[in-house]
């Protein structure tokens, strides 16, 4: 398993020059925890198991409540009870490779995407050009890959976002999803210029303020005005976009597998949030 994982971020690597150090740093970091993984008796292939019938239950809920049919409905289309199907949804119980085929016909996505191995419903993955090119021209993996990554796919979100909101075409709604964003980034730039021993005469705002909640209160009542602006398209019956999946793939290829990933860490995050919350 050692000599596989030395494998896979060298083929991440392959063909790049200048990198090396992080290479190294990345591939160190990887195999001590593979080893901590081994010592504590969890290896990788259990872990990857559990994640994947996690993310399949997860994606099988999704998908069917995307496509609008009540558990009954779907369950008689793949010719199971509804009962199955619940604990299937629920993760309460593992399915075999017979109906993971006929959900992949049914909801017309790939395998690896039901298990959460890609984000694209064709089943195609990022390549190693692919990642390496996820920085901007001349500033490639400055840090690391994972926030490179992590990087790429807000901008990716945020790209479809206001893609969406231009084809709306209401200033009000632009301006404000704009500033509620803008505050959280604000935010998270002024906490990490602090860590860093930045002065705070740098920003406007006094540091007691920011403390206090400021920044997180322009970001609410912003989000506020973004949902009244909303709400008010919808009552005079405004064009909104078509949002289905396939038309985002089309409107916006590439960055919707972006914003899908981005939806589904924060929806998975809160989810756990929640259900810790009720215990």
């Amino acid at each position: 398993m050692r000599e596989k994982l030395i494998s896979y971020v060298n083929l991440l690597f392959a063909g790049t020059e200048g990198v090396e150090d992080i290479q190294q740093e990345i591939l160190q970091n990887t195999l001590d925890r593979f080893d901590d993984l081994v010592s504590r008796g969890s290896t990788p292939a259990v872990s990857r198991r559990v994640s994947m019938a996690t993310e399949f239950s997860r994606t099988l809920s999704l998908l069917r409540k995307e496509r609008g049919v009540s558990q009954r409905v779907a369950a008689a289309d793949l010719g199971v009870s509804q009962a199955l199907l619940s604990h299937y949804e629920n993760g309460i119980r593992e399915p075999g490779l017979a109906f993971v085929s006929k959900v992949c016909d049914y909801y017309h996505v790939s395998a690896d995407y039901m298990l959460g191995r890609t984000l694209a419903r064709d089943g195609s993955m990022l390549t190693a050009e692919e990642i390496l090119n996820a920085a901007e021209p001349g500033n490639v993996l400055q840090g690391s890959v994972l926030a490179t990554l992590r990087g790429k796919l807000i901008t990716s979100a945020s790209g479809v976002l206001f893609g969406l909101l231009g084809k709306l075409g209401d200033k009000d709604a632009i301006n404000a999803a704009a500033d509620s964003l803008g505050c959280h980034i604000y935010l998270l730039y002024r906490l990490l210029h602090r860590a860093a021993g930045g002065s705070t005469a740098y920003f406007a705002l006094p540091e007691e303020d920011c403390a206090a909640g400021a920044a997180s209160a322009g970001a609410s009542l912003a989000r506020t005005d973004y949902a009244r602006a909303l709400a008010k398209l919808s009552r005079e019956k405004a064009a909104f976009p078509d949002m289905s999946h396939e038309t985002l793939n089309s409107a916006f290829p590439g960055r919707s597998q972006g914003m899908i990933q981005v939806l589904s860490t924060a929806d998975g995050q809160l989810n756990r949030l929640n259900q810790s919350g009720l215990k």
